[in-house]
């Protein structure tokens, strides 16, 4: 998520000045924001289930991509199957759950390709591997904030505080983007649009650790320039799997966003943070 383009089907005469078919953006961003919220408000453990729906989503459409533009066969049943293992054993068992369930899903890829012979395997099954770690491991530690007490209040503290970094990043790129970040990787993030990232994520943090975890005010700045560095981290990444394989998007699911997964990339490495730090700053 940054103030770059993600929607390569956007059509000229509909997007902004960043790229973004900025209606349908918006349209796309306030139901997805909607379910989010009356998943928490309602019962809490829904959260768990549009977690591993959009997991589902995003390993398909990464492993499409693969498929598509390097002829990279990812072992999708033990991955998808695997996935969901590890973000619902996350519910109960915590992290024993969650490492029980991707060594068994790492052992399944190696065994799943097993027919297929020689030819492609450890590309095939390093790729498998890859897109386990990368969607459902990390999106397993979002899960874990769900079971304590105070879920509802973690889950928001780390949704408030990305789509902050992200709403910060894309006004200030916008309004007046001038010195790119990584231009070989992502030539539209500046560093003026991270400057408003840290600072929208530094205030988003300090109010959310306050109001919604009675944490303290430096363990919210602290937290909310954390969840900053690896939301953008998150999108250079993608960014540069989007380059290595010469696409520019992962898929077209969501109008003015592309696929799920350029949605996913901040989210996913920030659920990680954003674990370790709350268990550290307000033990459950």
């Amino acid at each position: 998520m940054s103030e770059e383009s993600p929607g390569a089907a956007d059509s000229p005469g509909k997007s902004s000045r960043a790229g973004r078919n900025l209606p349908a953006a918006i349209a796309v961003g306030v139901v997805l924001g909607a379910a989010i919220l009356v998943s928490l408000l309602t019962v809490r453990y829904l959260f768990i289930g549009i977690i591993a729906a959009a997991i589902v989503v995003g390993t398909v459409e990464l492993a499409g991509a693969l498929r598509r533009a390097a002829e990279i066969r990812v072992t999708l049943v033990p991955v998808l199957a695997g996935g969901q293992a590890m973000i619902w054993l996350a519910w109960p068992f915590g992290q024993q759950g969650v490492l029980t369930a991707f060594v068994l899903t790492v052992l399944a890829c190696l065994l799943w390709r097993l027919p297929g012979g020689a030819q492609g395997y450890l590309r095939d099954v390093g790729a498998s591997v890859f897109a386990v770690a990368y969607l459902p491991l990390f999106a397993a530690f979002a899960a874990m904030l769900v079971p304590p007490a105070d879920g509802v209040g973690r889950v928001l503290t780390f949704m408030i505080v990305v789509v902050a970094s992200d709403t910060g990043g894309y006004v200030a790129g916008v309004l007046g983007g001038r010195h790119p970040m990584a231009p070989s990787i992502s030539p539209k993030k500046t560093w003026e649009g991270f400057a408003g990232s840290l600072t929208a994520g530094i205030v988003a943090g300090a109010l959310s650790l306050a109001l919604l975890l009675e944490g303290q005010a430096w363990q919210g700045v602290l937290f909310g320039a954390a969840i900053v560095l690896t939301a953008t981290l998150g999108d250079l990444v993608e960014s540069l799997i989007k380059r290595d394989l010469g696409i520019k998007d992962m898929g077209s699911l969501l109008p003015g966003h592309g696929g799920l997964m350029d949605r996913l990339d901040s989210l996913l490495p920030s659920a990680v943070v954003s674990w370790l730090l709350l268990t550290a700053f307000v033990p459950g």
